[in-house]
């Protein structure tokens, strides 16, 4: 008999074959038709060729910010909902993404009058300051790290920033609020490389700690008890689950925003395909949220082309109703 990790190995090799095929093909779809040909035609100046400059500039970045903003959020939503041991568990819930949107409306609105370098670095300094105010709340009387207080810490945080939100959404003037509501959106208009490389150091931390986590979140899943008498140092797994996610998650939205669904709705689809083994789980979610949200940008460039969307309304019509049937389903 088969062992089931084996055989579900194909199915991840398969994902990642799906992700790679949807970045190299999502550059090539647009509103305006490129030539491959002339793209790496070497012959013809990179400065007056202008298939190379699309291909290049305008969507090759956001290509690969789709692939790194979906597949982190997927595999930070798979730790969450481990370490919460809440399949309802997002990146979001612990208020790392309030926090984070917080930080860039404070930039978009009073940019010109803070030492700000831009929303991106705001936004993860906001996403790091949620994540210590819901970690000393959920330490405070605590040995360990409790995962209710946490929880509620972080609802309680992610309604607060929401409210701090509104009031400098008050105080912007138009050009800026509709700069801002844009970002809170969702959004991968990303035409330089440099958002991809000030967010990769932490995306990189964040999955050598998913390296680690994926066999004791397996057990962390028998419950805090049982973990612990399998030698489990339950406290450092729940210390790294939490800040690695919480790391993953500030820096993909310092890139994308607040991009929603996407970390609640691939882990599901996820464990349908492979199971609940953690070691296939997380591998499988990066890879399917990389794609999917490459994908669901090309959809937010072309749906309603020359016009395009934010692509956290694309997440959303998909996700919302993919998420309803699946809690039908699972009736």
């Amino acid at each position: 008999m088969t062992h089931p990790l084996k055989r579900s190995v194909p199915i991840v090799v398969g994902l990642f074959a799906l992700m790679v095929l949807a970045i190299v093909l999502s550059p090539l779809v647009g509103s305006t038709h490129i030539n491959l040909m002339r793209v790496f035609d070497r012959s013809i100046p990179f400065e007056s060729n202008v298939d190379a400059q699309i291909f290049f500039i305008a969507r090759l970045p956001r290509a690969l910010a789709g692939a790194l903003v979906g597949g982190t959020l997927a595999a930070a939503g798979v730790v969450f909902q481990g370490l919460l041991r809440n399949p309802l568990a997002t990146p979001y819930t612990l208020g790392v993404s309030a926090g984070a949107s917080l930080g860039a409306m404070i930039a978009i609105t009073f940019g010109a009058t803070l030492p700000f370098a831009g929303a991106a670095p705001a936004s993860l300094a906001g996403a790091m300051l949620a994540v210590t105010v819901v970690y000393l709340l959920a330490t405070a009387r605590h040995s360990g790290l409790s995962t209710t207080v946490l929880l509620l810490a972080g609802v309680t945080l992610n309604s607060f920033f929401s409210a701090l939100i509104l009031f400098v959404q008050y105080l912007a003037n138009f050009q800026d609020l509709f700069r801002a509501m844009r970002w809170l959106m969702g959004n991968l208009d990303v035409t330089s490389y440099a958002p991809l490389a000030g967010a990769m150091p932490f995306v990189a931390i964040s999955f050598v700690a998913f390296v680690w986590l994926a066999r004791p979140l397996n057990l962390l899943s028998l419950g805090a008890d049982a973990a612990g008498a399998r030698g489990i140092n339950v406290r450092s797994v729940q210390r790294t689950a939490f800040f690695s996610a919480s790391l993953a998650t500030g820096a993909a939205v310092s890139v994308g925003g607040p991009i929603g669904f996407v970390g609640i709705i691939v882990p599901h689809l996820v464990r349908l395909m492979v199971g609940a083994d953690h070691r296939l789980v997380l591998p499988a979610s990066i890879f399917l949220g990389a794609g999917f949200l490459v994908v669901c940008d090309v959809l937010a460039r072309t749906v309603l082309s020359p016009m395009e969307l934010p692509v956290g309304i694309i997440t959303a019509v998909i996700g919302g109703p993919f998420f309803l049937w699946m809690l039908l389903r699972k009736r």
